[in-house]
């Protein structure tokens, strides 16, 4: 076949010299960020001015007093005051690969050599068509029956779109079951199955959830029966109502980073099935991160999936879905399904993640896995008034400090960004640090670096310095 002038433009070779140059450039640039920097005093006033105005903009404080310049390398990120710092939350799992990826770069430039900033319903180019390609053939590696997808542009509408799938496959049920501690987004539909009230606050009530209890690690049998009970009881108390429910495998915002077992998962998902209620894995976090492609793959729950939703590292986000539950015309188009640089990016991950050694029980994974759990145990021991954990799963990893309070997570995740590690909360009852590091980015010597600094500031703040 002759070549399409897009494909001429692809590899004209002053587009391979422009990406060289670039790609030089970029690791030149980056050679100086060697690790933590403080911020610069030339900077201070105009980034002290800049937040200022971010927060009126927005009407709210920032979690952080972050402002990033755009530019990083691999775990470490520049901030526009000058500052480096260790990024081991990675804007809540978004940037696996690390910051200012040279691969990335060049996918970036392929996207900008296309017309379309933003594809959608009307207007999808080829490479949409391999990203959502890709992504059903990694569902499918381990026993998943996916066979149709689309692609969005956040999480939160990856699950709005598996949402009204499973609601107008059940119609007229319209009841949804969920984890208590689930997090499935902040709209105003998901923002109901979020089991966190202070989400909902002054919100209309949209949708019916009834919540079934989550795994318990320290009593696994107990509260699997206790689990499959509880849904059989609301399954009596509304026969025939419910669409479908919401499986987090590992909660993450509300949950602190529990983790479920395959026997536990399995069990609630043949009563669904033994009723005809479709199962909806949340993958949003957990993609790529438990050491297969899917958690649901990890627990070997394959059969049971009729509905998995996507995102945070692939940039674009996706839903995806069995024949069963494939929707009628119109339910889930939608005018952006992402832009072609996220879905060149989302490209670039899944093929990292499924042809460079990331997955397995010795894959990249699991070695950055015990390495930093490792060294949370180690502090635990020397430690255990200051650490309690880990806890999660693979590269979802979380610890209770001190007494699990609010106050005094926030006060250490905000004493560790002043120490150049930026980490997050999550949970509640106990509260807990969660990391979400750069698997792609790493060395040994990132994580005991900061493991160091996490030690420095749980002291700091055991003396209340925090």
């Amino acid at each position: 076949m002759n070549p399409l002038q897009a494909e001429n433009l692809a590899q004209d070779p002053r587009v391979a010299e422009a990406k060289r140059l670039l790609r030089a450039a970029l690791l030149d640039h980056q050679q100086p960020l060697t690790g933590i920097r403080p911020p610069r005093a030339d900077r201070k006033t105009s980034y002290e001015q800049s937040l200022k105005r971010l927060e009126e903009i927005r009407g709210n404080p920032l979690y952080f007093p972050y402002l990033g310049s755009g530019f990083g390398r691999g775990p470490l990120v520049e901030l526009a005051d000058g500052s480096v710092k260790y990024d081991f939350i990675t804007g809540i799992g978004v940037h696996f690969l690390g910051h200012s990826h040279p691969d990335l770069l060049e996918a970036g430039v392929d996207a900008a050599l296309q017309n379309t900033v933003m594809q959608g319903n009307l207007q999808q180019n080829r490479d949409g068509l391999e990203l959502i390609d890709s992504l059903l053939q990694g569902a499918n590696h381990l026993g998943g029956r996916f066979a149709h997808g689309i692609l969005c542009s956040s999480g939160a509408m990856a699950n709005e779109n598996a949402l009204k799938i499973a609601l107008q496959k059940r119609h007229p049920a319209a009841r949804i079951l969920a984890f208590n501690h689930g997090f499935a987004g902040r709209t105003l539909a998901l923002s109901q199955i979020t089991d966190k009230p202070a989400y909902r606050e002054g919100l209309p009530s949209t949708i019916a959830v009834d919540y079934v209890p989550f795994f318990n690690p320290e009593k696994p049998e107990e509260s699997a029966r206790a689990a499959r009970e509880i849904l059989r009881g609301h399954l009596r108390s509304h026969p025939g109502v419910h669409a479908g429910m919401f499986f987090e495998f590992i909660q993450g915002e509300a949950g602190g980073y529990a983790a479920g077992n395959a026997e536990f998962f399995r069990g609630l998902m043949e009563e669904l099935k033994a009723a005809g209620i479709p199962v909806i894995a949340d993958e949003i976090q957990t993609l790529g991160r438990t050491g297969e492609l899917f958690a649901f793959q990890y627990f070997g729950l394959g059969d049971f999936v009729d509905v998995v939703t996507l995102g945070k590292m692939t940039q674009a986000c996706a839903a995806l879905y069995t024949a069963e539950m494939r929707p009628k015309p119109g339910l889930i188009s939608q005018t952006y399904t992402a832009s072609t640089s996220a879905i060149r990016a989302g490209l670039h991950v899944i093929k990292t993640l499924l042809h460079q050694g990331y997955l397995g029980p010795e894959g990249r994974i699991a070695r950055v896995s015990k390495r930093l759990r490792d060294g949370l145990i180690d502090l635990e021991r020397r430690h255990p008034e200051w650490v309690r954990g880990p806890f999660g799963l693979g590269a979802m990893i979380a610890f209770t400090p001190f007494d699990g309070s609010a106050d005094r997570v926030t006060a250490l995740s905000k004493t560790l960004f002043e120490m150049g590690v930026i980490a997050f909360t999550a949970g509640s009852n106990p509260a807990r640090l969660r990391f979400l590091p750069p698997v792609g980015a790493m060395e040994n010597t990132d994580i005991d670096v900061v493991l160091e600094i996490l030690e420095n500031a749980l002291e700091r703040c055991s003396e209340g310095k925090g």
